[in-house]
């Protein structure tokens, strides 16, 4: 891993969050861009992705790693704002696993359906971005694996 891209864009499911509640030698971000893409209940902020943007340059060196959403709209500014990040998805034929995490970690019924719908445009989403690094994860593995593997972390 490139030790001056601090930011990692990660699909759900991957175990950022579990990597934030970890002790780790790490000071780490999970920053969720619910918070900035909601005024409320229905109603989309009008400043995001931007204001979460601002939020991540706001907190960058204070943090040794910062999670962040994997939406496009998000990666797309990450790329217009020339901010280096490491884009981290499961391989494509991980569809199963996948909606089983999620129904494991009691995501809502219509989170999985929409996952599960768009798993293949998603998929295809990500193989395709440009501007940052990609990495693939494989069966039954998690961000906390590869982070470790590379010497990144010691959990």
């Amino acid at each position: 891993m490139n030790n001056k891209i601090k930011i990692i864009s990660g699909f759900p499911g991957i175990g950022k969050t579990y990597c934030y509640k970890q002790k780790s030698n790490l000071l780490i971000s999970d920053s969720d861009s619910s918070k900035f893409s909601w005024i409320k209940k229905g109603i989309r902020h009008p400043d995001f992705p931007q204001n979460y943007i601002d939020h991540i340059l706001e907190i960058y060196d204070r943090y040794n790693l910062i999670l962040v959403s994997s939406h496009k709209n998000v990666r797309e500014a990450l790329v217009k704002n020339s901010m280096k990040f490491i884009l981290v998805f499961p391989e494509r034929n991980l569809k199963q696993e996948y909606i089983e995490r999620f129904i494991g970690r009691e995501n809502t019924e219509a989170f999985v359906d929409m996952l599960d719908k768009n798993w293949d445009s998603f998929m295809n989403e990500m193989e395709n971005q440009k501007g940052c690094e990609i990495i693939r994860l494989k069966f039954n593995e998690y961000l906390e694996d590869y982070l470790r593997c590379h010497g990144f972390i010691n959990i």
